[in-house]
């Protein structure tokens, strides 16, 4: 028996009729083709498929579509803007922050909401908060440089803390 849900996906409003055990990775991958989600573990182990659900980072395996009913949905595919990379995503690109570029998008997505609750980072702190996010390329050093470079540039845009309200740490 298929469900309908509304949700808004990167500020678009989106309205579909889903089976209510479909995961929000599922429909974001397989229903609105956003594929820059990527399916990993399927365990909520991994952080591939990190998404922003209303500001805040949350895995999407480890939710049912439905329970996004109403939220806003950023994924990878939304956080550029007219054309230009997001400050995480250039930081990402100049410190060679990515090997195979799998566990990227949920890295770059998790990065940001870091920065957000937090803006002033120390290596330290990238590693302790991104440990829900794995890599198995890059042994994590350029990583750690990307996102203290991409919290500056958030600084500099002037996007780092602009979601602290609603951007509280994940637990999914």
């Amino acid at each position: 028996m298929a469900i309908s849900i509304s949700l808004t996906v990167n500020g678009a409003p989106i309205s579909a009729s889903i089976d209510p055990n479909t995961l929000l990775v599922q429909f974001l991958r397989d229903q609105l083709r956003l594929t820059g989600t990527h399916v990993g573990c399927d365990t909520a182990q991994c952080g591939a498929c990190t998404v922003h659900l209303n500001g805040r980072a949350i895995k999407s395996c480890n939710i049912l579509a439905v329970q996004a009913e109403g939220a806003d949905i950023t994924t990878i595919e939304g956080i550029a803007k007219d054309g230009a990379l997001h400050p995480m995503q250039a930081a990402f690109k100049h410190c060679h922050g990515l090997q195979c570029g799998f566990c990227t998008p949920g890295m770059v997505m998790s990065a940001i909401s870091l920065v957000e609750r937090q803006p002033n980072l120390t290596g330290d702190d990238v590693r302790a908060q991104l440990d829900g996010n794995l890599c198995r390329c890059t042994g994590y050093h350029n990583i750690v440089k990307a996102v203290l470079e991409g919290a500056e540039g958030m600084k500099s845009a002037g996007t780092a803390n602009a979601n602290a309200a609603a951007t509280a740490p994940a637990t999914a």
